[in-house]
């Protein structure tokens, strides 16, 4: 799929879950290993409405915006910005290759203290309105993503 607003994409394997305890009852934890670019990833979603097990693997990935279309044109300098609208029926985005959607901003970004090529290693923080994500890895692999940015997070097994 090549689509200039999908900023990052990985399948992952589940290794634990809830490491420090379940605090929540309908939120779990997950911490997992990327299979392509060698990423940790720590997220917290809605257990109760996506259930995911200790071994399981799947695909990831971050997009500044949902549709299949390139990223809006400028006009004049101006960005045209997108705005949430009920879709068309028959209207496809890229959330319907999916089964389940997060939408959060981008709140930190910092280097990490992991791995040999520390000074290689980076950790993107990510808020979908409370719900958490940390995703660590070489740089290069997460250099699109901004402090600030809206982000959309997709999942499917």
């Amino acid at each position: 799929m090549s689509n200039e607003n999908i900023l990052f994409q990985d399948i992952f394997d589940i290794r634990d879950m809830d490491p420090q305890g379940k605090r929540f009852d309908r939120v779990s934890r997950l911490v997992a290993r990327s299979e392509n670019y060698e990423m940790d990833l720590t997220l917290d979603f809605n257990a109760e409405i996506y259930p995911l097990k200790i071994g399981e693997k799947f695909s990831l990935v971050l997009a500044s915006s949902l549709s299949l279309e390139p990223k809006a044109a400028t006009t004049e300098g101006v960005e045209k910005k997108e705005s949430w609208r009920e879709r068309a029926p028959g209207e496809r985005d890229l959330s319907d290759e999916y089964e389940y959607v997060m939408f959060g901003k981008v709140y930190r970004y910092e280097d990490s203290n992991k791995g040999a090529a520390a000074g290689q290693q980076v950790a993107v923080y990510v808020s979908f309105g409370g719900l958490l994500m940390c995703l660590e890895g070489d740089y290069r692999h997460l250099q699109n993503l901004a402090v600030g940015e809206n982000i959309y997070l997709l999942m499917r097994k």
